[in-house]
C-alpha cells in the first residue's frame, strides 16, 4: 500500500494509466543557421500559444473563473517579450534553441524557487510547464494527449500540470493519483472543482505502479493499493457503495433548513471567486454566498484595474444568479501571496503585514472609490453585503465605512437607483480585531472570521511553510478563545458573525462553532451538504457545553479528543 494526502474526496477501482511525458534530450547542436534556429523558436513560441488557448477553450466548460485563470499566466509567461528575447539573444550567441530555451526556463526556475514569497514560488511550477510544452514543440515531440482516453482509467503520474487537468475527462477519469502536490496545489484544486478523487503527494509511485495494473484509490484516508486481491477489492467495492450512498442521501438534503434537533437555525454559504462559480453553490443547497473574492477580478484583468462598468456587471450577475439570496463581498483584498500583473507592489520583508488589503485601498482611495461604485450600483439588483478585509483599527474601518458612504451618497444624488440597505461589515483575521469585537461591533454591521489568517497570525506561524505546519492548528484553545470573542462582541451588540475560513467546512470544528453561536458557515460549495448533515444531527445546547469545555482546553489535541469522545467517533 502507498499513502498520500487524500486531495479530492472518492473511492475508485480501476486501471493505471501511467501518465509518462516524453524524454526531452537536449543537444547544443545548430544543424543549419541560426536564423533557422530563431525561426524554429518562434514556430514552437507560437505553436505553444495556441495549445494553451485550445486548452483553456476546452477547460472553460468545467473550471471556474479563478482556475481559469492559470491559463491566463501560462499565456502572459509564453508571450513575455523578454523571455523570448534572453533565448533570442542566447541562440545569437550560438546556442540551439532548445539549449537556449531550456537554459533560460531553467534560470528563471531557479529564480523564483528561492524566492521567499509563496506567490512567485508557485510561478515556478506555471515557468515549468510553459517552458517544457515550448521544448517540445521545438523538438517536434508529441505531449500526452489526455483527451483521446477512451476507457475508464486511473491516471498515475509523477505530477499533473494545469494543463493536464483541464483534458481530463470526467466520463474516462476516475481519479489520478501524482507523487508531487499538496491539497492547495493546482492539480488538487480543480480536482475538487471537477469532482474528481485524488490523492498527490505519493513517495515512489511512479517507480511502483505499471501500465495496466488495477489499483484502488481510497481517496477519504490517502490509500493506494495496487493490484489487490479478489477479497480486498469487495472490501472496497463496499465502502465505496457506502460512499456514493451517503453522497447521494446528502443530496436530499438541497433544500433543506440548516437546522439542529433542538430547533436552531444557521446558515450554510458557499465562498466564491465569480460569477461562474454561483451555480456550484446552488447545486449544492448554499443558502447565500459568504464570501466573494472579489480580487479575481483584479488578477484576471491584463492591464489595469477592472473599469467600474466591468466589476458592475460580475456583480449583478452573482447577485442576480442567487435570486435574492445574501451575498457577502470582500472589497478588494490584494498584496501577500496575491500580485497584479500591471501594480509593483513595494518589496518588503513580510508582505503579508505589510501593505495589502484595505490599507492598499485606503491609500489608493481612487482604486477603492471605483470599486464600491460599481458594488453599490449592483445592490439592487439582490441583497448585498460588503466586507472590508484586514481591519486592524477601528479608525479603518470607520475611514473605510466613509468612503463607501461617501459614494453611495454620490450615486443617490446622480440619480442612480440604490438598494434601500446595504450591509457593512468586517472581516475578523487580526488577533487585535477579535480582542477589541465589542467596540468594532458598534460600528460594522456584522463580522466573517477569516481563519486562515487569523490563524498564522495568532500562531505566528506561515501556512505556506511546511517546516511550522504543524502549528496550523484550528481547534487550538487560543484560536477558538478568539473566535468566542468576536461571536460574544458581535451579538452583545445584536451583530451576526460569519465565517469564511477553512475552519468553517471542518466536521471536527463545526459542533464547537455551533456550540459557540456561530450564525452563518461559508465553505466551499462541495462541502455544504456534509456539514448540514452533521448540524441537523447535533443539539445547540449540548454544543455548548462542548464549546465551554473545548476553551477551557490546553491543546488542540485534547480538544479533538473531546470532541470524538462527545459524538461517539
Amino acid at each position: 500500500m502507498l499513502k498520500g494526502i487524500a486531495a479530492s474526496s472518492g473511492i475508485v477501482i480501476g486501471k493505471a494509466y501511467k501518465l509518462e511525458s516524453p524524454i526531452i534530450d537536449i543537444k547544443n547542436e545548430i544543424k543549419t543557421s541560426i536564423e533557422d534556429e530563431k525561426d524554429r523558436f518562434q514556430k514552437a513560441l507560437e505553436k505553444t500559444v495556441n495549445d494553451i488557448n485550445k486548452v483553456k477553450e476546452r477547460a472553460k466548460a468545467n473550471l471556474s473563473e479563478k482556475e481559469l485563470a492559470i491559463f491566463d499566466a501560462h499565456l502572459m509567461m509564453a508571450n513575455d517579450p523578454e523571455f523570448a528575447s534572453q533565448i533570442e539573444n542566447m541562440i545569437s550567441e550560438g546556442n540551439s534553441a532548445d539549449h537556449a530555451a531550456k537554459s533560460v526556463a531553467d534560470m528563471m526556475i531557479s529564480m523564483f524557487e528561492s524566492m521567499d514569497d509563496a506567490y512567485f514560488k508557485e510561478r515556478a511550477a506555471d515557468i515549468k510547464d510553459v517552458s517544457y510544452r515550448i521544448l517540445c514543440n521545438i523538438l517536434g515531440l508529441a505531449i500526452p494527449d489526455l483527451t483521446a482516453i477512451d476507457e475508464e482509467v486511473i491516471i498515475v503520474a509523477q505530477d499533473l500540470t494545469p494543463s493536464d487537468t483541464a483534458q481530463l475527462n470526467k466520463k474516462y477519469t476516475l481519479g489520478f493519483c501524482t507523487e508531487i502536490g499538496g491539497r492547495t496545489s493546482h492539480s488538487a484544486i480543480m480536482a475538487r472543482s471537477l469532482e474528481i478523487p485524488a490523492i498527490v503527494g505519493i513517495k515512489s509511485l511512479m517507480e511502483t505502479v505499471k501500465s495496466n495494473d488495477i489499483i484502488i484509490m481510497d481517496a477519504l484516508e490517502g490509500d493506494v493499493i495496487i493490484n489487490p486481491d479478489a477479497e480486498t477489492i469487495k472490501k472496497y467495492e463496499a465502502k465505496r457503495d457506502n460512499y456514493l450512498e451517503e453522497k447521494k442521501t446528502l443530496e436530499t438534503l438541497i433544500h433543506e433548513k440548516t437546522i439542529t434537533i433542538d430547533g436552531i437555525q444557521v446558515e450554510l454559504a458557499g465562498n466564491i471567486g465569480g460569477p461562474k462559480d454561483v451555480v456550484g453553490v446552488i447545486n449544492n443547497g448554499g443558502e447565500g454566498v459568504g464570501l466573494l473574492r472579489s480580487e479575481f477580478l483584479y488578477m484576471n484583468s491584463e492591464n489595469d484595474f477592472p473599469s467600474e462598468e466591468e466589476q458592475f456587471e460580475a456583480y449583478k450577475e452573482v447577485l442576480e444568479g442567487m435570486n435574492g439570496k445574501k451575498v457577502v463581498v470582500r472589497t478588494l483584498d490584494i498584496g501577500g501571496d496575491k500580485k497584479l500583473n500591471y501594480f509593483t507592489f513595494p518589496e518588503e520583508m513580510n508582505p503579508f503585514l505589510g501593505y495589502r488589503a484595505i490599507r492598499f485601498c485606503l491609500d489608493r482611495k481612487d482604486v477603492f472609490r471605483t470599486q464600491l461604485r460599481a458594488l453599490i450600483r449592483a445592490s439592487v439588483y439582490g441583497k448585498l453585503c460588503i466586507m472590508f478585509p484586514m481591519i486592524a483599527t477601528v479608525n479603518e474601518f470607520l475611514d473605510a465605512k466613509k468612503v463607501f458612504e461617501e459614494e453611495k451618497e454620490k450615486l443617490i444624488s446622480e440619480g442612480v437607483k440604490v438598494a434601500d440597505k446595504i450591509e457593512v461589515g468586517m472581516m475578523v483575521e487580526i488577533p487585535a480585531a477579535a480582542i477589541l469585537a465589542d467596540e468594532f461591533a458598534k460600528y460594522a454591521d456584522f463580522f466573517s472570521i477569516g481563519t486562515n489568517d487569523l490563524i498564522q497570525y495568532s500562531m505566528a506561524a506561515d501556512r505556506m511553510s511546511e517546516k511550522v505546519s504543524y502549528l496550523y492548528q484550528p481547534l487550538n484553545p487560543s484560536i477558538l478563545r478568539l473566535v468566542k470573542m468576536t461571536i460574544d462582541g458581535a451579538h452583545s451588540n445584536g451583530k451576526w458573525v460569519g465565517m469564511c475560513g477553512e475552519m468553517a467546512g471542518d466536521i471536527n470544528a463545526v459542533p464547537i462553532l455551533l456550540g459557540l453561536g456561530l450564525d452563518e458557515f461559508s465553505m466551499s460549495a462541495t462541502s455544504i451538504l456534509k456539514t448540514r448533515k452533521i448540524i441537523r444531527g447535533l443539539s445547540k445546547k449540548e454544543m455548548e457545553e462542548l464549546a465551554n469545555r473545548a476553551i477551557s482546553c490546553n491543546s488542540e489535541e485534547e480538544v479533538l479528543s473531546l470532541v470524538k469522545q462527545t459524538l461517539n467517533q
